[in-house]
This record gives C-alpha cells, structure tokens and sequence, in this order.
C-alpha cells in the first residue's frame, strides 16, 4: 500500500482521537448543562449540519480544480482551531458560540471528506483502493476508541472544555504532521505543472461537472437510497448516546466504554469484513449493512420486555451497530469513487456527501422528536427504522440491476 495512504491511516488515529473527545458528547453538553429539550437539541442539529451540507458538492469541485492535497491541509487545520473555539464557547456557556463553533467543524470535515477520498483514489484503483479506505477506517476507529473512552471518563472529573481544549491540541498535532509528510497525488503534480484538466465527458468547466453528475440517474439513484437509509441509520450519533444517558441512565464513562467497545471492534473485525466482501458487489454489501443497523436499533426494544437487562441489551446492540458499520462503510466509502469519471472523482464524492448529508442532517431532528413523543422503545425505534424499508427497495429494485458491474465489485 502507498506511503501516503499509510500516513494518512496514522494521521486518522490522531485526529479522529482528538475529535471523539468532545463532538460525541455535546448533544450531552447541551442537553446536561445548557437544559435544552430533545426537540430543541434537534433543531440545533439542523443548524449546525446546515453550513457543512451547503458546501459539500462545492467542495468536491474545488477538489477537481484546486487539488487534493492543498484543499485537504486547510481543512484539517480548520477543523482543529474550530474544535478549539467549541472548547471556548463550552467554558464561556455559550450557545451560539457552541453551535458556531461545531458547524466549523463539521464544515471542515465536509471539505476534507472529498479531498481525501479524491486523494486516496489518487493512489488506489480496484480492490486495492478497497482495502486503501478500510486502512483509514481502522486507523480512524483506533483513535475513535481511546477518544471516546477517554472523553467519557475525562469529561465528568474536568468538564467538557477541559476536554475540548485538549482535543484541540491533537487535532493541531495531526494536521501538522499530514502538512509535513503527505506528497502531492499525480493528479495535483499535473495540476500544479498547469496541464489541463481532463474532461469527464462534457467538458471541464464547473457546469459540465455538474452535469456529469446530473445526467448519471443510477448514482444519484444510489444517493438518494443512501440518503433515505440514513434517517435509520444517523440515529447512532448522537441519538444513541443521548438516549442511553437520558433515557436508560447510563453514565458518561459507562457511555464512553461503549462507544470505544465500537471502535475497538472496528479496529479488528473491520480488515476481515473488507476482505470477506471482495469480489460481492457493493449493493449487495450495502442492503446487509443498512439491515444490520435496523437489527442492532430494534434490539433496544427489549429493554421494554427485560428491564434489567439494560447494559447488556445496550452493550449488544453496539456490538450488532458496529457490525452494520463495518459492513457499509464498504460500499460507502468506495463506490462514489468507482463510479466517477477519472477526472470527477471529488464533484461524485462532493454530490455523494451532500446528498446523503440531506438524510444524516434530518435523522437527528427526527429522533429528536421521536424521544420527545414518546417513552416507549418498542414505538421509538420501531418509527425511527421505517425509512430503511424504501430505502432498500429503491436500492434492490433500480440501482441493482442497472449499475454497471465493474464498478460495482468490491
């Protein structure tokens, strides 16, 4: 595998341990120490995935014409100063600074998601870019894991700015050593040399992108059955974690354990699941993830039936949940990719991201009011898992049998 993609796998333990340190748990800030209802925490949501979700697609044109490398290096050092500023607006008790300061984030994140899945592209084709992304994966859940148990235990001794403040600084960290050791793709070489850009079939002009992308019905055809899918799936975070403290009572560290139970089975089951699932086809791969989230959500139904059983049903349900994730985050990560014209691999990933960024942004205001509607789980995820049922039909019924079966190889 490329030094780059190997780098890029370290960099990922780094910043995604600086990350889970504080974003999975201020939902819990603002529920816990702001007061704030589930609905309103729901709203908030919205509000903060509004600025990242409006950007997306931008930011994967930029990607084509600015280069992969350039646009990923601003990114992440944005995202650690506004993980910095979220530490602040948490010390000050500031709401507005708080969901400023965490839309930043997530509007960093949004432009470094295409420019390094355009840059790891870069390096990977087939198979090997398969495995390429399930490396960031991994490297990615092993600092999710000592973040989150981390964060869990650290946030009630210090308190959540404390935290914050702390993540800040492994962002920088991170961001700092990818500006150092990555080397430009190929693809930013040519870029740099002033070659022209080449065209992915009807020009190389900001419009033709667009329309590249808009005349490909089978994948926004896939985008949307993502989309519609994520309403179920996007109630692992923050919904999950918010239920379980509020809802079941579970404590932050218990919480923290758990989440890091996620990464931790992430880091060893993820490279087996990849390797099981090449040479399947990615919506084959894809319909079994999205069934595997609606099993692990429907298993905290039980809680009903055996109250006392709730840290195991709730231990046994991230387990299935992560499972789930391992499985999709195959086609998810890889076929936008597959999909593309060489020369509009980010405007695929930028289209991808937002529109499924559309379902992520509002399963969270739907949980949100699900929780405040009702107190029984069996009716709360029964609700909160029907959008998989469309989202699966529209996947099995049309992008199946019409998407192209190279691209569609694991």
């Amino acid at each position: 595998m490329d030094r780059n993609v190997r780098w890029l796998g370290l960099g990922a333990v780094v910043r995604a341990g600086g990350l889970s340190l504080i974003t999975p748990y201020y939902v819990l800030y603002l529920r816990n120490v702001l007061h704030l209802g589930y609905a309103e925490i729901g709203v908030l949501a919205v509000v903060v995935a509004a600025p990242p979700l409006a950007v997306i697609s931008f930011a994967g044109l930029l990607v084509d014409r600015a280069g992969r490398r350039p646009v990923l290096r601003i990114a992440l050092l944005s995202e650690a100063l506004a993980i910095l500023a979220t530490a602040a607006a948490m010390q000050a008790r500031s709401l507005p600074g708080v969901i400023g300061a965490v839309a930043t984030v997530g509007l960093a994140g949004s432009i470094a998601g295409p420019a390094l899945s355009a840059y790891v592209a870069d390096f990977a084709e087939g198979s090997e870019r398969t495995r390429a992304f399930t490396w960031l994966r991994i490297g990615w859940n092993v600092g999710f894991s000592v973040g989150v148990l981390s964060g869990g235990s650290l946030i009630g001794l210090f308190g959540f700015s404390e935290v914050g403040f702390v993540a800040g600084a492994a962002l920088l960290v991170s961001a700092g050593l990818l500006l150092v050791v990555l080397d430009p793709s190929g693809y930013d070489l040519a870029r740099a040399a002033g070659k022209p850009r080449p065209t992915g079939g009807t020009g190389t002009g900001l419009i033709a992108s667009l329309r590249t992308v808009a005349r490909d019905r089978v994948f926004l055809a896939l985008c949307l059955s993502v989309a519609v899918a994520d309403l179920a799936v996007q109630q692992w975070s923050p919904i999950l974690p918010l239920y379980a403290n509020t809802v079941l009572g579970i404590p932050y560290a218990i919480l923290g354990v758990a989440l890091a139970l996620n990464g931790v089975l992430v880091v060893v089951a993820q490279a087996p699941t990849t390797q099981l699932a090449i040479g399947h086809r990615h919506t084959s791969v894809l319909a079994l993830g999205v069934l595997l989230y609606v099993a692990g959500f429907l298993l905290l139904a039980l809680v009903a039936l055996l109250p006392a059983l709730v840290l195991g049903i709730f231990f046994g349900s991230v387990v299935v949940l992560t499972m789930g994730e391992n499985v999709l985050s195959i086609p998810t990560t890889t076929l936008p990719s597959n999909l593309a014209p060489a020369a509009e691999i980010g405007a695929y990933n930028g289209a991808f991201f937002a529109i499924i960024g559309i379902g992520q942004t509002l399963a969270t205001p739907l949980g949100g009011a699900v929780l405040a509607a009702t107190s029984s789980p069996v009716v709360t995820w029964g609700v909160l898992m029907v959008p998989a049922v469309p989202a699966l039909v529209l996947l099995g019924l049309y992008v199946r049998p019409r998407i192209d079966r190279r691209a569609d190889r694991a």
